[in-house]
Protein backbone atom coordinates (compact mmCIF):
# COMPACT_ATOMS: atom_id res chain seq x y z
CA UNK A 1 0.00 0.00 0.00
CA UNK A 2 2.86 2.32 0.83
CA UNK A 3 4.22 1.76 -2.64
CA UNK A 4 0.80 2.51 -4.14
CA UNK A 5 0.52 5.77 -2.20
CA UNK A 6 4.07 6.70 -3.21
CA UNK A 7 3.24 6.01 -6.86
CA UNK A 8 0.10 8.16 -6.67
CA UNK A 9 2.03 10.98 -5.02
CA UNK A 10 4.70 10.69 -7.70
CA UNK A 11 2.04 10.73 -10.40
CA UNK A 12 0.36 13.73 -8.83
CA UNK A 13 3.61 15.63 -8.56
CA UNK A 14 4.42 14.85 -12.19
CA UNK A 15 1.01 16.11 -13.27
CA UNK A 16 1.43 19.25 -11.16
CA UNK A 17 4.80 20.01 -12.68
CA UNK A 18 3.39 19.36 -16.13
CA UNK A 19 0.57 21.82 -15.49
CA UNK A 20 2.94 24.42 -14.09
CA UNK A 21 5.06 24.20 -17.23
CA UNK A 22 2.10 24.02 -19.58
CA UNK A 23 2.00 27.68 -20.60
CA UNK A 24 5.71 27.78 -21.43
CA UNK A 25 5.56 24.58 -23.43
CA UNK A 26 2.43 25.60 -25.32
CA UNK A 27 4.28 28.60 -26.68
CA UNK A 28 6.77 26.27 -28.33
CA UNK A 29 4.37 23.40 -29.11
CA UNK A 30 5.10 21.31 -32.17
CA UNK A 31 2.40 19.33 -33.99
CA UNK A 32 3.51 15.70 -34.00
CA UNK A 33 2.16 12.24 -33.30
CA UNK A 34 3.94 10.28 -30.55
CA UNK A 35 3.60 6.54 -30.10
CA UNK A 36 4.35 5.62 -26.45
CA UNK A 37 5.31 1.97 -25.97
CA UNK A 38 5.36 1.11 -22.26
CA UNK A 39 3.97 -1.93 -20.42
CA UNK A 40 3.52 -0.07 -17.12
CA UNK A 41 0.20 1.76 -17.29
CA UNK A 42 1.09 4.61 -14.94
CA UNK A 43 4.28 5.54 -16.78
CA UNK A 44 2.46 5.20 -20.11
CA UNK A 45 -0.24 7.59 -18.91
CA UNK A 46 2.26 10.15 -17.58
CA UNK A 47 4.24 10.08 -20.85
CA UNK A 48 1.02 10.62 -22.80
CA UNK A 49 0.13 13.65 -20.65
CA UNK A 50 3.63 15.10 -21.13
CA UNK A 51 3.40 14.67 -24.90
CA UNK A 52 -0.05 16.28 -24.97
CA UNK A 53 1.25 19.18 -22.87
CA UNK A 54 3.69 19.80 -25.75
CA UNK A 55 0.78 20.07 -28.18
CA UNK A 56 1.38 16.59 -29.58
CA UNK A 57 -1.03 13.73 -30.23
CA UNK A 58 -0.26 10.71 -28.03
CA UNK A 59 -0.98 7.08 -28.93
CA UNK A 60 -0.25 4.22 -26.53
CA UNK A 61 0.86 0.61 -26.92
CA UNK A 62 1.85 -1.94 -24.28
CA UNK A 63 3.84 -4.35 -26.47
CA UNK A 64 6.04 -4.35 -29.56
CA UNK A 65 3.35 -6.15 -31.56
CA UNK A 66 0.79 -3.46 -30.67
CA UNK A 67 3.29 -0.77 -31.61
CA UNK A 68 4.02 -2.36 -35.01
CA UNK A 69 0.31 -2.67 -35.71
CA UNK A 70 -0.12 1.03 -34.91
CA UNK A 71 2.76 2.00 -37.18
CA UNK A 72 1.16 0.08 -40.03
CA UNK A 73 -2.26 1.67 -39.57
CA UNK A 74 -1.46 5.36 -39.00
CA UNK A 75 1.22 8.01 -39.41
CA UNK A 76 3.62 8.40 -36.48
CA UNK A 77 6.41 10.97 -36.10
CA UNK A 78 8.06 9.85 -32.83
CA UNK A 79 8.24 6.53 -31.00
CA UNK A 80 8.96 6.74 -27.25
CA UNK A 81 9.65 3.19 -26.09
CA UNK A 82 10.83 1.46 -22.94
CA UNK A 83 13.77 -0.85 -23.50
CA UNK A 84 12.31 -3.58 -21.27
CA UNK A 85 9.05 -4.87 -22.74
CA UNK A 86 7.26 -8.23 -22.54
CA UNK A 87 8.02 -10.75 -25.30
CA UNK A 88 10.18 -8.44 -27.49
CA UNK A 89 12.51 -5.67 -26.31
CA UNK A 90 12.63 -2.00 -27.17
CA UNK A 91 15.81 -2.66 -29.15
CA UNK A 92 13.87 -5.08 -31.37
CA UNK A 93 11.26 -2.38 -31.96
CA UNK A 94 14.00 0.16 -32.68
CA UNK A 95 15.51 -2.11 -35.34
CA UNK A 96 12.13 -2.65 -37.02
CA UNK A 97 11.43 1.09 -37.04
CA UNK A 98 14.88 1.87 -38.50
CA UNK A 99 14.37 -0.75 -41.22
CA UNK A 100 10.80 0.03 -42.23
CA UNK A 101 10.05 3.56 -40.96
CA UNK A 102 13.36 5.45 -41.21
CA UNK A 103 11.62 8.83 -41.11
CA UNK A 104 10.32 8.14 -37.56
CA UNK A 105 12.44 9.36 -34.62
CA UNK A 106 12.89 6.89 -31.74
CA UNK A 107 13.47 7.87 -28.11
CA UNK A 108 14.13 5.13 -25.55
CA UNK A 109 13.26 4.98 -21.86
CA UNK A 110 15.78 3.16 -19.68
CA UNK A 111 16.14 2.55 -15.97
CA UNK A 112 18.88 4.45 -14.12
CA UNK A 113 21.94 2.21 -13.99
CA UNK A 114 21.35 0.59 -17.39
CA UNK A 115 22.86 3.36 -19.47
CA UNK A 116 24.83 0.82 -21.52
CA UNK A 117 21.59 -0.31 -23.13
CA UNK A 118 20.70 3.28 -23.98
CA UNK A 119 24.12 3.82 -25.56
CA UNK A 120 23.58 0.68 -27.62
CA UNK A 121 20.19 2.05 -28.69
CA UNK A 122 21.70 5.35 -29.87
CA UNK A 123 24.33 3.39 -31.78
CA UNK A 124 21.50 1.53 -33.54
CA UNK A 125 19.84 4.80 -34.53
CA UNK A 126 17.82 6.08 -31.56
CA UNK A 127 17.55 9.87 -31.56
CA UNK A 128 17.83 10.18 -27.77
CA UNK A 129 17.26 8.38 -24.47
CA UNK A 130 15.54 9.30 -21.21
CA UNK A 131 16.40 7.71 -17.85
CA UNK A 132 13.64 6.70 -15.43
CA UNK A 133 12.49 8.16 -13.15
CA UNK A 134 12.48 11.20 -15.42
CA UNK A 135 11.72 14.88 -14.89
CA UNK A 136 8.75 16.20 -16.86
CA UNK A 137 10.72 19.19 -18.12
CA UNK A 138 13.47 16.92 -19.41
CA UNK A 139 11.03 14.69 -21.29
CA UNK A 140 9.23 17.72 -22.71
CA UNK A 141 12.50 19.18 -23.95
CA UNK A 142 13.58 15.92 -25.61
CA UNK A 143 10.20 15.36 -27.27
CA UNK A 144 10.14 18.90 -28.64
CA UNK A 145 13.69 18.54 -29.95
CA UNK A 146 12.83 15.24 -31.62
CA UNK A 147 9.71 16.74 -33.21
CA UNK A 148 11.68 19.68 -34.60
CA UNK A 149 14.34 17.31 -35.94
CA UNK A 150 11.61 15.32 -37.70
CA UNK A 151 10.24 18.51 -39.25
CA UNK A 152 13.72 19.59 -40.32
CA UNK A 153 14.45 16.20 -41.89
CA UNK A 154 11.13 16.34 -43.71
CA UNK A 155 11.90 19.82 -45.03
CA UNK A 156 15.37 18.73 -46.13
CA UNK A 157 13.94 15.71 -47.92
CA UNK A 158 11.40 17.93 -49.69
CA UNK A 159 14.14 20.36 -50.68
CA UNK A 160 16.27 17.56 -52.08
CA UNK A 161 13.36 16.27 -54.12
CA UNK A 162 12.65 19.75 -55.43
CA UNK A 163 16.29 20.18 -56.40
CA UNK A 164 16.26 16.86 -58.23
CA UNK A 165 12.99 17.44 -60.09
CA UNK A 166 13.40 21.09 -60.99
CA UNK A 167 15.71 21.98 -63.92
CA UNK A 168 18.76 22.63 -61.81
CA UNK A 169 20.69 22.15 -58.56
CA UNK A 170 22.47 24.84 -56.60
CA UNK A 171 22.63 27.16 -59.63
CA UNK A 172 23.48 24.37 -62.06
CA UNK A 173 20.88 23.74 -64.74
CA UNK A 174 19.99 20.47 -66.39
CA UNK A 175 17.88 17.35 -65.94
CA UNK A 176 19.86 14.92 -68.10
CA UNK A 177 21.02 11.65 -66.60
CA UNK A 178 24.65 12.80 -66.55
CA UNK A 179 23.76 15.95 -64.61
CA UNK A 180 21.63 13.94 -62.19
CA UNK A 181 24.74 11.91 -61.36
CA UNK A 182 26.64 15.15 -60.76
CA UNK A 183 23.90 16.37 -58.37
CA UNK A 184 24.05 13.13 -56.37
CA UNK A 185 27.83 13.42 -56.07
CA UNK A 186 27.50 17.03 -54.85
CA UNK A 187 25.00 15.93 -52.20
CA UNK A 188 27.28 13.17 -50.96
CA UNK A 189 30.55 15.12 -50.82
CA UNK A 190 28.91 18.17 -49.20
CA UNK A 191 28.34 16.05 -46.09
CA UNK A 192 32.08 15.44 -45.65
CA UNK A 193 35.29 17.42 -45.40
CA UNK A 194 37.66 15.63 -47.76
CA UNK A 195 39.22 17.33 -50.80
CA UNK A 196 37.35 17.30 -54.11
CA UNK A 197 38.82 17.54 -57.61
CA UNK A 198 36.43 18.87 -60.28
CA UNK A 199 37.31 18.11 -63.89
CA UNK A 200 35.71 19.59 -66.97
CA UNK A 201 36.20 21.78 -70.00
CA UNK A 202 36.10 25.57 -69.72
CA UNK A 203 32.58 26.88 -69.36
CA UNK A 204 31.02 23.72 -67.91
CA UNK A 205 30.37 25.25 -64.45
CA UNK A 206 33.19 23.96 -62.25
CA UNK A 207 33.03 26.91 -59.85
CA UNK A 208 29.26 26.51 -59.51
CA UNK A 209 29.84 22.89 -58.45
CA UNK A 210 32.40 24.04 -55.88
CA UNK A 211 30.00 26.66 -54.52
CA UNK A 212 27.20 24.08 -54.31
CA UNK A 213 29.41 21.73 -52.29
CA UNK A 214 30.38 24.55 -49.92
CA UNK A 215 26.91 26.03 -49.37
CA UNK A 216 25.25 22.64 -48.89
CA UNK A 217 27.79 21.63 -46.25
CA UNK A 218 28.59 22.45 -42.64
CA UNK A 219 30.86 25.35 -43.67
CA UNK A 220 28.11 27.25 -45.50
CA UNK A 221 28.27 30.17 -43.05
CA UNK A 222 32.05 30.45 -43.37
CA UNK A 223 34.09 32.03 -46.21
CA UNK A 224 34.17 30.61 -49.73
CA UNK A 225 37.39 31.89 -51.32
CA UNK A 226 37.85 31.28 -55.08
CA UNK A 227 41.36 31.58 -56.53
CA UNK A 228 42.06 31.45 -60.26
CA UNK A 229 45.58 30.00 -60.38
CA UNK A 230 45.90 30.81 -64.09
CA UNK A 231 45.17 34.51 -63.52
CA UNK A 232 47.77 35.11 -60.78
CA UNK A 233 51.17 36.48 -61.70
CA UNK A 234 53.66 33.61 -61.06
CA UNK A 235 55.89 35.78 -58.87
CA UNK A 236 52.92 36.78 -56.70
CA UNK A 237 51.11 33.45 -56.32
CA UNK A 238 53.01 32.48 -53.18
CA UNK A 239 52.36 35.75 -51.41
CA UNK A 240 48.69 35.69 -52.47
CA UNK A 241 48.13 32.16 -51.17
CA UNK A 242 50.29 32.22 -48.04
CA UNK A 243 50.42 35.95 -47.23
CA UNK A 244 53.50 37.86 -46.14
CA UNK A 245 54.89 39.86 -43.25
CA UNK A 246 55.97 43.47 -43.30
CA UNK A 247 59.33 43.90 -45.00
CA UNK A 248 59.29 40.42 -46.60
CA UNK A 249 60.19 41.98 -49.95
CA UNK A 250 60.37 45.36 -51.61
CA UNK A 251 56.99 47.01 -51.43
CA UNK A 252 55.73 44.95 -48.48
CA UNK A 253 55.06 48.01 -46.31
CA UNK A 254 52.57 46.10 -44.18
CA UNK A 255 51.66 42.50 -43.47
CA UNK A 256 49.01 40.84 -45.60
CA UNK A 257 46.91 37.80 -44.80
CA UNK A 258 47.04 35.06 -47.44
CA UNK A 259 44.01 33.53 -49.08
CA UNK A 260 44.53 30.23 -47.27
CA UNK A 261 44.42 31.93 -43.90
CA UNK A 262 41.56 34.22 -44.94
CA UNK A 263 39.47 31.15 -45.76
CA UNK A 264 40.01 29.70 -42.25
CA UNK A 265 36.96 27.66 -41.27
CA UNK A 266 35.62 27.77 -44.81
CA UNK A 267 36.50 26.53 -48.29
CA UNK A 268 39.34 27.49 -50.62
CA UNK A 269 38.51 26.87 -54.28
CA UNK A 270 41.65 26.51 -56.40
CA UNK A 271 40.46 26.95 -59.97
CA UNK A 272 42.77 25.82 -62.79
CA UNK A 273 45.05 24.06 -60.31
CA UNK A 274 46.90 22.55 -63.27
CA UNK A 275 48.46 25.97 -63.98
CA UNK A 276 50.08 26.21 -60.53
CA UNK A 277 53.92 26.25 -60.82
CA UNK A 278 55.62 23.04 -59.69
CA UNK A 279 57.58 24.70 -56.86
CA UNK A 280 54.36 26.09 -55.36
CA UNK A 281 52.70 22.71 -55.74
CA UNK A 282 55.19 21.35 -53.21
CA UNK A 283 54.39 24.15 -50.74
CA UNK A 284 50.65 23.67 -51.20
CA UNK A 285 51.06 19.95 -50.55
CA UNK A 286 52.87 20.72 -47.29
CA UNK A 287 50.00 23.01 -46.23
CA UNK A 288 47.42 20.29 -46.97
CA UNK A 289 49.37 17.67 -45.04
CA UNK A 290 50.27 19.73 -41.98
CA UNK A 291 47.33 22.17 -42.02
CA UNK A 292 49.76 24.99 -41.33
CA UNK A 293 50.72 28.01 -43.40
CA UNK A 294 53.91 30.08 -43.21
CA UNK A 295 53.62 33.62 -44.62
CA UNK A 296 56.44 34.81 -46.89
CA UNK A 297 59.24 36.27 -44.78
CA UNK A 298 57.95 34.74 -41.55
CA UNK A 299 59.52 32.04 -39.38
CA UNK A 300 56.22 31.17 -37.69
CA UNK A 301 53.60 28.73 -38.87
CA UNK A 302 49.90 29.38 -38.37
CA UNK A 303 47.26 26.69 -37.99
CA UNK A 304 44.47 26.74 -40.54
CA UNK A 305 41.23 24.81 -40.99
CA UNK A 306 40.35 24.98 -44.67
CA UNK A 307 38.56 22.62 -46.99
CA UNK A 308 40.23 22.43 -50.39
CA UNK A 309 38.27 22.07 -53.61
CA UNK A 310 40.33 22.17 -56.81
CA UNK A 311 39.32 22.27 -60.46
CA UNK A 312 41.04 22.10 -63.82
CA UNK A 313 40.35 21.67 -67.52
CA UNK A 314 43.73 20.02 -68.04
CA UNK A 315 44.58 16.32 -68.15
CA UNK A 316 46.48 16.08 -64.86
CA UNK A 317 47.57 12.50 -65.46
CA UNK A 318 49.28 13.62 -68.67
CA UNK A 319 50.76 16.57 -66.77
CA UNK A 320 52.19 14.13 -64.21
CA UNK A 321 53.83 12.13 -66.98
CA UNK A 322 55.50 15.20 -68.50
CA UNK A 323 56.58 16.49 -65.09
CA UNK A 324 54.44 19.62 -64.91
CA UNK A 325 52.25 18.38 -62.04
CA UNK A 326 53.25 16.55 -58.87
CA UNK A 327 51.82 13.08 -58.47
CA UNK A 328 51.65 13.32 -54.66
CA UNK A 329 49.62 16.53 -54.86
CA UNK A 330 47.30 14.91 -57.40
CA UNK A 331 46.62 12.02 -55.02
CA UNK A 332 46.06 14.48 -52.18
CA UNK A 333 43.51 16.51 -54.16
CA UNK A 334 41.86 13.61 -55.97
CA UNK A 335 40.18 12.00 -52.95
CA UNK A 336 36.81 12.45 -54.69
CA UNK A 337 36.53 13.35 -58.34
CA UNK A 338 33.57 15.00 -60.04
CA UNK A 339 33.68 15.14 -63.83
CA UNK A 340 31.39 17.63 -65.54
CA UNK A 341 30.11 16.63 -68.99
CA UNK A 342 30.57 19.09 -71.88
CA UNK A 343 27.38 20.59 -73.27
CA UNK A 344 27.67 18.60 -76.52
CA UNK A 345 27.25 15.42 -74.45
CA UNK A 346 24.03 16.60 -72.77
CA UNK A 347 22.19 18.38 -75.56
CA UNK A 348 18.84 17.43 -74.03
CA UNK A 349 19.55 20.16 -71.44
CA UNK A 350 19.92 22.92 -74.04
CA UNK A 351 16.18 23.87 -74.20
CA UNK A 352 16.07 24.15 -70.39
CA UNK A 353 19.25 26.23 -70.36
CA UNK A 354 17.90 28.51 -73.10
CA UNK A 355 14.64 29.08 -71.22
CA UNK A 356 16.54 29.90 -68.05
CA UNK A 357 18.85 32.37 -69.82
CA UNK A 358 15.93 34.04 -71.61
CA UNK A 359 14.30 34.65 -68.21
CA UNK A 360 17.61 35.88 -66.79
CA UNK A 361 18.30 38.48 -69.48
CA UNK A 362 14.75 39.66 -70.19
CA UNK A 363 13.63 42.93 -68.61
CA UNK A 364 11.08 42.04 -65.90
CA UNK A 365 9.02 45.07 -66.96
CA UNK A 366 9.01 44.04 -70.61
CA UNK A 367 7.30 41.22 -72.51
CA UNK A 368 8.32 37.63 -71.95
CA UNK A 369 10.86 36.23 -74.42
CA UNK A 370 10.62 32.97 -76.36
CA UNK A 371 12.62 31.37 -79.16
CA UNK A 372 11.60 30.15 -82.59
CA UNK A 373 11.74 26.46 -83.44
CA UNK A 374 14.34 27.08 -86.14
CA UNK A 375 16.59 28.99 -83.75
CA UNK A 376 16.25 26.24 -81.15
CA UNK A 377 17.19 23.61 -83.75
CA UNK A 378 20.34 25.58 -84.57
CA UNK A 379 21.25 25.79 -80.89
CA UNK A 380 20.80 22.06 -80.36
CA UNK A 381 22.74 21.17 -83.52
CA UNK A 382 25.76 23.30 -82.55
CA UNK A 383 28.65 21.62 -80.68
CA UNK A 384 29.32 24.48 -78.23
CA UNK A 385 33.10 24.38 -77.76
CA UNK A 386 32.67 27.06 -75.07
CA UNK A 387 29.98 24.97 -73.34
CA UNK A 388 27.32 26.56 -71.11
CA UNK A 389 29.20 29.85 -70.87
CA UNK A 390 29.15 30.23 -74.68
CA UNK A 391 25.44 29.39 -74.81
CA UNK A 392 24.69 31.97 -72.11
CA UNK A 393 26.61 34.64 -74.02
CA UNK A 394 24.75 33.73 -77.23
CA UNK A 395 21.35 34.14 -75.56
CA UNK A 396 22.40 37.40 -73.88
CA UNK A 397 23.45 38.75 -77.30
CA UNK A 398 20.20 37.60 -78.90
CA UNK A 399 18.11 39.31 -76.22
CA UNK A 400 20.17 42.51 -76.47
CA UNK A 401 20.04 42.73 -80.29
CA UNK A 402 16.63 41.21 -80.98
CA UNK A 403 13.77 43.57 -81.77
CA UNK A 404 10.82 41.40 -80.76
CA UNK A 405 9.65 38.96 -78.10
CA UNK A 406 10.75 35.97 -80.19
CA UNK A 407 14.42 35.14 -80.74
CA UNK A 408 15.04 34.20 -84.37
CA UNK A 409 18.06 32.66 -86.07
CA UNK A 410 19.16 36.13 -87.21
CA UNK A 411 19.50 37.20 -83.56
CA UNK A 412 22.02 34.44 -82.87
CA UNK A 413 25.78 34.74 -83.46
CA UNK A 414 26.82 34.30 -87.10
CA UNK A 415 28.42 30.93 -86.37
CA UNK A 416 24.91 29.57 -85.76
CA UNK A 417 23.21 30.94 -88.87
CA UNK A 418 23.81 27.87 -90.99
CA UNK A 419 23.98 24.16 -90.24
CA UNK A 420 27.51 22.93 -89.61
CA UNK A 421 27.71 21.06 -92.92
CA UNK A 422 26.98 24.26 -94.83
CA UNK A 423 29.58 26.26 -92.91
CA UNK A 424 32.38 24.11 -94.32
CA UNK A 425 33.97 25.95 -97.22
CA UNK A 426 35.22 23.91 -100.13
CA UNK A 427 38.82 25.04 -100.47
CA UNK A 428 39.08 23.79 -104.06
CA UNK A 429 36.13 25.92 -105.23
CA UNK A 430 36.98 29.54 -106.04
CA UNK A 431 33.93 31.62 -107.02
CA UNK A 432 33.28 35.27 -107.85
CA UNK A 433 31.96 37.35 -104.96
CA UNK A 434 28.60 37.86 -106.68
CA UNK A 435 28.12 34.10 -107.07
CA UNK A 436 28.93 33.56 -103.39
CA UNK A 437 26.40 36.23 -102.47
CA UNK A 438 23.75 34.70 -104.76
CA UNK A 439 24.26 31.24 -103.22
CA UNK A 440 24.10 32.64 -99.69
CA UNK A 441 20.79 34.37 -100.41
CA UNK A 442 19.36 31.28 -102.11
CA UNK A 443 20.40 28.98 -99.26
CA UNK A 444 18.95 31.33 -96.64
CA UNK A 445 15.63 31.61 -98.43
CA UNK A 446 15.37 27.84 -98.61
CA UNK A 447 16.17 27.57 -94.90
CA UNK A 448 13.44 30.08 -94.02
CA UNK A 449 10.90 28.47 -96.35
CA UNK A 450 10.81 31.57 -98.58
CA UNK A 451 10.24 34.00 -95.69
CA UNK A 452 12.05 37.06 -97.06
CA UNK A 453 11.81 39.05 -93.83
CA UNK A 454 13.39 36.23 -91.84
CA UNK A 455 16.04 35.76 -94.54
CA UNK A 456 16.94 39.45 -94.39
CA UNK A 457 17.37 39.20 -90.61
CA UNK A 458 19.65 36.16 -90.96
CA UNK A 459 21.73 37.80 -93.67
CA UNK A 460 22.04 40.99 -91.66
CA UNK A 461 20.65 43.21 -94.39
CA UNK A 462 17.54 45.34 -94.76
CA UNK A 463 14.38 44.09 -96.46
CA UNK A 464 14.73 46.60 -99.28
CA UNK A 465 18.31 45.48 -99.94
CA UNK A 466 17.19 41.86 -100.11
CA UNK A 467 14.47 42.65 -102.66
CA UNK A 468 17.01 44.55 -104.76
CA UNK A 469 19.42 41.61 -104.66
CA UNK A 470 16.64 39.17 -105.59
CA UNK A 471 15.82 41.27 -108.63
CA UNK A 472 19.50 41.57 -109.52
CA UNK A 473 19.97 37.79 -109.48
CA UNK A 474 16.55 37.01 -111.01
CA UNK A 475 15.37 35.21 -107.84
CA UNK A 476 12.11 37.05 -107.18
CA UNK A 477 10.21 33.75 -107.16
CA UNK A 478 12.25 31.23 -105.16
CA UNK A 479 10.59 27.88 -104.54
CA UNK A 480 10.21 26.86 -100.93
Amino acid sequence: MAQGMQRKQSEGSLQAVAMSEESAVRRSAVAATVLIVEDEETTRKVCSEVAESCGMKAISAATVDEALATLESQAVDIVLTDLKLPQSSGLDLLKRVRDFYPQVAVLVLTQYGTIDSAVEATRMGAADYVTKPFHVEDLQRRLLRAARDVDLNRENQLLREQLRTRPGFGGLIGVSERMQRVYKMIEKVSLHEYPVLILGESGTGKEMVARSIHFLGERKNRPFAPVDCSALVPTLIESELFGYVKGAFTGAVQAKQGLLEAAHGGTLFLDEIGDLPVDLQAKLLRVLQEREVKPVGSTERRRIDVRIIAATNRDLEAAIRNGSFRQDLYFRLNVVQIKLPPLRERKSDIPILVTSFLDKFTDPQGPARSISEDAMRRLVAYDWPGNVRELENAIERAVALGSGPIVHVGDLPSSLHYPFSERVVEKEELLPLEELERRAILRTLRETGGDKLAAARILGIGKTTLYRKLKQYNMEHVER
